[in-house]
């Protein structure tokens, strides 16, 4: 969707999935009334630069898409059918109908429990996030008909399952809203760091993540949880700039330039954990996001204050046990305690069949076994880690340690 007007394409794609959701409230056919909107979308985009934004542009919005539904309804051979079926759902009082923010039951349904994480990932980028199938495709590497087929048996499952859009049940809506927030953290983790492919990471997909957390944020404004979703996001975000050199080359956190840091998305950041934490039950994000914000509150590498790091990882290591804190509580731990510490921490992965073929595993214990001397073991498990990873700039990060200790190596010899 382009358009020439500053502004427009930002509010098109904040209506969308909000005029999506009033039809698929109103007629509850997902493919017919994503296509509607689409259309409906491509008007606006034409129309709007030129004849000005209307007065209500929501409603101007769900008007059309309801009119291309209904007329393709009308133009197929069931049209009677078709009709009264229209009449039945159209609602009582239409401006309240136009009124009602349909989001958040939108991220829910996309959301279900019933689709495999990859269609709920596909699905909630293409109707909330309005993104196309084939920028869908590219930022997860696969082809485009790949995309379009993994969407299309994710509607196909809705249609047939019969799923309802509504809110889930009160019982229910704490474990659905846990997968919905799931989602937007892994389409964020997706762009930050690309599981494969030549680019570190994708801005696009972070820029995306934080804007649909932002409004998942917006409409449930008390929610310690995602308001700790938000912040993570945007403290991790804040040093992206800083993670590549002009060649593109990964740059470990210590070694980042701190003054180029998004000082915005720190402050903003910062201030949604503080005024989470304390105030409910601790969650996992928001203990996350207070890690992140010591990190990006550090003026330089020396400044971090290790101790609280490995204080909040032990927190969250009982609120919310998995090998990946305790690899990151084991960095925490060589930090306070040396690293032989943090290598009999990291022991405790051994095994663990949930890390198996992950480089990170294998990268800490390079670095881990570097900063204790040994450097030959360091050397071979830079390489291990080196050939786990799909992602070609960590790969070239984990060959150059490992190159750089040989070449210290062979020298001291």
């Amino acid at each position: 969707m382009t358009t020439d007007q500053p502004g427009v394409e930002d509010l098109l794609r904040e209506l969308a999935p909000q005029v999506l959701g009033v039809l698929i409230r109103r007629y509850g056919q997902f493919d017919a009334a994503e296509d509607a909107v689409q259309e409906a979308l491509l008007s606006a985009a034409l129309k709007w630069p030129v004849e000005g934004v209307p007065d209500s542009p929501r409603s101007w919005l769900i008007t059309v898409a309801g009119r291309r539904l209904v007329d393709e309804w009308r133009s197929e051979s069931a049209r009677r059918a078709r009709e009264e079926q229209v009449v039945l759902l159209e609602p009582a009082d239409p401006a309240a109908a136009v009124d009602q923010d349909d989001t958040l039951a939108l991220l829910f349904l996309c959301c279900h429990p019933s689709l495999s994480p990859p269609s709920q990932l596909a699905l909630t980028l293409r109707a909330v996030g309005g993104l196309s199938t084939a920028e869908i495709a590219q930022a997860f590497l696969v082809p485009e008909a790949t995309m379009a087929q993994r969407i299309s048996r994710a509607k196909q499952r809705i249609r047939g399952s019969g799923l309802g859009f509504e809110a889930p049940p009160p019982a229910e809506r704490a474990d659905r809203l846990q997968v919905v927030r799931q989602v937007l953290y892994l389409v964020f983790n997706e762009g930050y760091t690309t599981s494969a492919g030549p680019e570190l990471q994708r801005a696009e997909l972070t820029t995306e993540a934080i804007r649909l957390a932002r409004m998942l944020h917006r409409l449930l404004p008390g929610d310690g949880e995602t308001a700790g979703l938000l912040a993570l996001m945007l403290l991790t975000d804040a040093r992206r700039a800083a993670r590549t050199d002009a060649h593109g080359a990964l740059v470990p956190l210590d070694e980042q330039d701190r003054s180029v840091w998004n000082a915005a998305y720190i402050a903003e950041g910062v201030a949604l954990v503080s005024g989470t934490l304390g105030r409910g039950p601790l969650g996992t994000y928001q203990l996350q996001a207070a890690i992140a914000a010591v990190h990006d509150e550090a003026g330089t590498a020396e400044q971090t204050d290790w101790p609280q790091i490995l204080a909040l990882y032990e927190v969250l290591e009982r609120v919310s046990p998995g090998p990946v804190v305790t690899l990151n509580r084991a960095v925490a731990v060589a930090r306070v305690r040396g690293p032989l510490a943090g290598l009999a921490a990291l022991a405790e992965l051994d095994g663990d069949a949930r890390m198996a073929g992950n480089h990170r595993l294998e990268s800490v214990r390079a670095h881990l076994l570097e900063l204790a001397g040994q450097q030959a073991a360091a050397h071979d498990c830079y390489l291990r880690a080196a050939e786990m990873t799909a992602s070609l700039p960590e790969q070239r990060y984990l060959t150059l340690r490992a190159a750089t200790l040989a070449t210290r190596t062979s020298s001291e010899h």
